[in-house]
């Protein structure tokens, strides 16, 4: 008699954009279900989960990246080993936007032309700063043009930010019921504090993960 063998699977999500768009409060709201009004300057921190579906254990890990990107080189390797990526800007701040269209041009010279793993988030829409038809017009160019995905977040009221990670989850071929917050989690924890730990090896070839 044959025994299954569970698989094992690594995956990583990257989380890119201006300083100050909401990158760690969307994480954070996430995996804490909490929002610190507070803004801290994030260097760079990886956050990671395990849960198991019904044929596989998947590790999660989630890459909180610096807007400054003071390191080019390091900035590349984020996105060599990305598997998909968040693109955030700020419905109060236009010039992030232009940010967001910079990062997508980085990645697409680092992963290929063809590469689409993207999920692109307007984040703070509870200020209420961008009009619909602005929305709209972004959505369109990243669906359509971009082939990418498009989620409309507020880190603060915790709005479709479980829409955004189910993005993602689906961007990596992996089942999106898994959310909310991954509830058969087994484990959450910060890999890195900035400044604290270096980052772990990782390998190459889609074996790092974001959560």
């Amino acid at each position: 008699m044959s025994l299954s063998v569970r698989e094992n699977r690594t995956v990583r999500f990257v989380f890119l954009g201006a300083a100050g768009v909401g990158k760690t409060a969307l994480i954070t709201r996430f995996l804490h279900d909490r929002f610190d009004s507070k803004y801290t300057r994030t260097v760079e921190e990886l956050h990671a989960l395990e849960y198991d579906t019904d044929d596989a254990r998947v590790r999660i890990e989630i890459l909180d990246t610096s807007g400054s990107y003071a390191f080019p080189a390091m900035r590349a390797l984020c996105m060599r080993t990305g598997d998909a990526f968040a693109l955030v800007y700020a419905a109060d701040e236009p010039g992030s936007l232009q940010e967001v269209q910079r990062l997508r041009e980085e990645i697409l010279e680092v992963k290929g032309e063809h590469f689409t793993g993207m999920t692109v988030i307007e984040n703070k829409g509870d200020l209420g700063c961008r009009s619909r038809q602005a929305t709209a017009e972004v959505m369109r160019t990243v669906e359509k043009d971009w082939s990418a995905g498009f989620v409309e977040t507020s880190a603060r009221t915790g709005e479709n930010v479980i829409g955004l990670f189910r993005d993602l989850l689906q961007q990596v071929k992996l089942p999106s019921r898994v959310s909310p917050a991954l509830r058969r989690r087994s484990q959450t924890m910060t890999i890195e504090a900035a400044g604290t730990q270096k980052m772990p090896t990782m390998k190459k070839n889609n074996s790092c993960i974001l959560s």
